[in-house]
């Protein structure tokens, strides 16, 4: 995979966005590490970097404030799928998010819509398990403190 287009595509609400302002860092068969300008700016989001497990279903990103100051880190589990004819990669939101505070206060988020989705069939239990699969890795991964096994390739950028 060479530098890929990349989509963001989401679930609720269903919508697929070209990240076309995202400049890719570095892209190889593991990860791709990109750093972008907020789509739709916050009060206090302005910037970040992101970087794709592509192997581990999840993706992790550094919300930072104008002045560089990190606001806290987000992490989404995710689905790739990767278009080799269009070099195209879709990133699709599984819904359930971890939010990490910089004092290390960790947040799960977003179960509800995860029930929502199933429900409303825009998601199979196939995939359903695979999030939760892929939610439980990353909380290990935070809970055992090795957090930062993740995070620095974001903050090598």
């Amino acid at each position: 995979m060479d530098n890929p287009i990349l989509y963001r595509k989401r679930i609720i609400p269903d919508e697929c966005v070209l990240l076309k302002d995202d400049i890719i860092i570095s892209c190889d068969e593991d990860r791709i590490v990109t750093k972008w300008n907020a789509l739709h700016p916050k009060k206090d989001l302005h910037h970040g970097a992101s970087c794709y497990f592509l192997k581990e279903g999840f993706k992790v990103s550094k919300f930072c404030k104008e002045d560089d100051s990190l606001m806290y880190w987000y992490c989404d589990i995710v689905d790739f799928h990767y278009e080799k004819i269009t070099n195209e990669l879709i990133v699709t939101d599984l819904l359930a998010d971890v939010i990490i505070y910089p004092d290390g206060f960790v947040k799960v988020v977003d179960i509800d819509e995860m029930v929502e989705a199933l429900e409303s069939r825009s998601i199979s239990l196939d995939t359903l398990k695979t999030s939760l699969v892929n939610l439980d890795r990353l909380l290990s991964i935070i809970y055992s403190e090795n957090f930062d096994s993740l995070t620095k390739y974001i903050n090598e950028v």
